[in-house]
This record gives structure tokens, sequence and C-alpha cells, in this order.
């Protein structure tokens, strides 16, 4: 097997030049992991990097874990993980990976970097927050394995992700390496529970960047033989396809070196390096082992031989006909704790966001309560009813997900001068500091315009709010 075929290259609509890909293309690349676009550009994308490609079949990936609408502005944002576990109702989870699965495959990208099955167990967690399904390995093994259901119906390829769990840490392994201070039996009693009873499902396992000095204090499991080789491999018997996290992230230092190491414990696939081009070169000067080669080629060739035989595509109008499932879900989902007097036509609200990312808007929300006759008006100093929105998510390289400084000190200063307030979180339900103290919370894991327009229902007491918090807050 060519060695150019161990590595599945990142490309960025409008930022990565076109002819870099169909030169790797041509190189003999095994695939590539797709970030942003459009639909029309992603279409276009996987047929030309295809008709480049020497291989009998090109495979091509996303991280499209809320859809494809987290990276396509042109498509629909679903539910996110977490809010699917304040439903806690697995057929929405089943109906959520296959929609994902046929709007993926409409635009011919046949594998999904999904579920995570890190557990929301760290309130500072700065990357997994409502990318995880909850705290409970029960629960996220009953919705993990519906999702894997859904894509699998739909012809999708799946990958569990972060092994071997990355929910309880503090850093951003975009960043930097997090540390989880676990022994392989506590990681059995905890994070690895979802991934020992999902293993059997899933098309494939995704490393994690993270260290775990109890077990191997040198190497990160997505580099450790501890870990990526005798647990995954012999413990839990794993024989399928096994792949890095993207090796452009700053957790693994050198990614050439890193990608050896990689190899020499058992990882089959080689994602999203920084300079692809040149990490085939050294790959190819450094003789990569046959038996390592011949095994990346059979398990390649078993999810290329899956995802052509998954049956006639969608054609994206098929697959990106209206459907109600974000607002099913958000009605179910949405979670609110406290006591608040309900909104009423004719009302006057203030209304304070913090935590915005320049990208979420609270629109839809201010939109519906508008035209149920609340007067909005942003808050200026003195309020008889506050509205907290509070827009912060998580986001790789950021670091962190509480607020900044300023923002708190805002949301404090107006909670001193307000009669009744209540904060609606369209995202992380950890954003707010521990100190705040509002009369009424509303959780909404999710900003999704169907989200925002059933939280208004819910703040004006015209529809139950029905979810439980998957977390502990």
């Amino acid at each position: 097997m060519n060695v150019a075929r161990l590595v599945h290259p990142g490309f960025w609509f409008d930022k990565t030049p076109m002819q870099q890909a169909l030169d790797l293309a041509k190189r003999g690349v095994g695939g590539f992991c797709l970030y942003g676009g459009t639909k029309e550009q992603v279409a276009e994308f996987t047929a030309a990097v295809r008709a480049a490609s020497p291989l009998d079949y090109l495979l091509i990936s996303a991280d499209y874990e809320d859809g494809l609408g987290r990276w396509l502005p042109d498509a629909p944002l679903l539910p996110s993980n977490m809010a699917l576990g304040a439903a806690n109702d697995e057929n929405l989870a089943f109906e959520k990976g296959l929609i994902t699965a046929r709007q993926a495959r409409s635009l011919g990208v046949d594998w999904v970097f999904a579920p995570v099955l890190d557990l929301a167990n760290n309130p500072l967690n700065p990357i997994v927050n409502t990318r995880s399904f909850g705290a409970a390995p029960e629960r996220v093994i009953r919705l993990g394995r519906a999702f894997l259901k859904g894509l699998a119906q739909d012809g999708a390829l799946s990958s569990i992700k972060h092994f071997p769990g990355h929910g309880d840490t503090t850093t951003d392994s975009h960043v930097a390496l997090p540390v989880l201070q676990r022994t392989q039996e506590e990681l059995l009693t905890r994070e690895l529970i979802p991934f020992q009873q999902l293993l059997p499902f899933a098309d494939s396992v995704m490393l994690g960047h993270l260290l775990l000095p109890e077990i191997d204090p040198e190497n990160p499991a997505s580099l450790s033989p501890a870990i990526a080789g005798e647990m995954l491999r012999k413990q839990l018997n794993y024989q399928g396809c096994v792949l890095t996290d993207a090796l452009l992230m700053k957790a693994i230092g050198d990614e050439k070196q890193a990608a050896l190491r990689a190899l020499q414990t058992g990882v089959n696939i080689l994602l999203v390096p920084q300079n692809p081009g040149e990490l085939i070169d050294f790959l190819e000067e450094n003789e990569v082992a046959a038996n390592c080669l011949a095994l990346s080629e059979k398990l390649q060739n078993t999810l290329c031989a899956k995802a052509k035989n998954a049956g006639p595509r969608p054609t994206p109008q098929e697959a990106f006909a209206p459907n109600d499932f974000t607002r099913r879900t958000a009605q179910k989902a949405i979670v609110f704790c406290g006591q608040a007097p309900s909104l009423k036509a004719g009302q006057t609200v203030h209304y304070l966001e913090i935590g915005s990312d320049g990208k979420t808007s609270a629109t839809p929300l201010y939109d519906a309560l508008k035209k149920a006759g609340v007067c909005l008006s942003p808050f200026t100093g003195k309020a008889d009813y506050l509205l907290v929105v509070c827009l912060r998510r998580y986001k790789a390289f950021r670091g962190s997900v509480a607020l900044e400084q300023e923002d708190e000190s805002r949301l404090q200063t107006a909670l001193q001068h307000c009669r009744t307030s209540v904060a609606v979180l369209l995202a992380s339900p950890w954003a707010l500091p521990a100190k705040t103290h509002t009369h009424g919370t509303l959780f909404t894991f999710s900003p999704a315009p169907e989200f925002q327009e059933t939280a208004a229902e819910i703040l004006l007491g015209s529809r139950p709010a029905k979810g439980q918090l998957p977390i502990s807050l």
C-alpha cells in the first residue's frame, strides 16, 4: 500500500487551496476531513477529489456532531447531544443519527466522526460540554447506541470518540495536553464504560490527545502503547479501525514524530496533519512497517466497501427537506429551574446579552417574544424584569468556556438593579459563574432557532419545560 493512504488531510473551505487537495488526492491519500463550506461546495469538492484519486474509493469525513449545520451555514443545526441527554429519548437520538447520515451522504460525505462518548462530568472542561450526552455512563450508552443505529441505517460510517474519555479534564487539547488522573481500574468504572459497550457497533475509534500519568506518564493516549495498544486492542479486543484525533492539535508536539509513534501503537489512520505533504514525505523516508501498512489497507478497504455498498445517495433536495425533528426535540429537552412569573403581552422586559462569540445570535428568541407582545429593551441600568441571555458555547482553541471578566462584571451589576431575573443559557449549561443567583434559569443546550422559539413559549407560560438536567451543576 502507498504510505500516503495512511494520511487523511483536513480541508478548510475558502482557506485550503483546491489545487493542494487535488495534488494530495493524486498522491493517494486515503481521504479528507472537511471543515466549513456550503452544501454546494462540499458536493463539488467530494466529486472533484474522488475523480482525481487513483484509489478505488476515497473516504470523505467530517465532524458533523450536531448535524451539518455546525459547519455549514446553509444547513440546519441539529440538537446537541446534551439536549438529547436532557430529553432522554432514544428515538430522538436515533433520528438525529438518521438525519445526519442522510444529509452527509447526499453531499458525498461517508464518514461522520461521532458520537462523542466523553462524560460531561467536569464543569470546567472547555471542549466537551454540550457535545456529551451527559454525566451518567448509562445514559451515554443508550443514546450513543441509538445514534449509531441511526447513522448505520442510512449508510454513514461512524467513529466513537475520544478514547479512553476526555470529559473530566480542564484543558482543551487543541491548545495543550490535558491530564486525566485515573488508574486503569478507575477508568473501567467510569470513562471506559460507554466505549466498552459500544465498540461492537462502531466503525472506528478516535483516540484522544490526553495524558493518563497513572497508566502511561510519558505518552498521550493517542500515542501510548499501554492505552492505544494494550488497553484498546488487547484488553478490549477491538479489531476495527483506529485513528488519531487531528494531528495539528497542539497537545502532541511534533506531528511527524507523533505520527510515527501512533503507527507503532497500532493506529491505522493519521488524521488532519498540519503539513500533510511533508508528513507523507517523512513517512516514505522512514519506511513504515509492512504489517502496519497491510493492516491499515485491510481496515480502510473494509470501510470503503461498506461506504460503497450503502445504497444510492439521496439527493440534497430529499436529504434537506424540512422536518420538525429539532422542534420536537426542543419541546422535550429544555430545562427550567427555579421560579419566576411568566411573561405577558404588553410587559416590558429588559435583556442583557453576555458570552457572545460574534456568531451566535439570540434573534429567534427575541422575535418570538416580540411576536407574543412582550416589549423588549436592552438593559441600561435598571429593570423590573431582566432577561440574561447567555450565548457562551464551547469553542476549539479558545481554552476556556467561562465568561470574560467584563461580561461577568456586567452580569453581577445588572442583577443588583432588577426585581426579577431569568437567565436563558442558549448553549453551555455551566456558562454562568457559580455565585450568580437568578430567580429562574432556562437551559436549552442548543442555540438552534427551534430551541430559542420553544424557550420563548416556556417563558410565556404557554408550554411546560419537560427536560431534566443530564449533568450536575
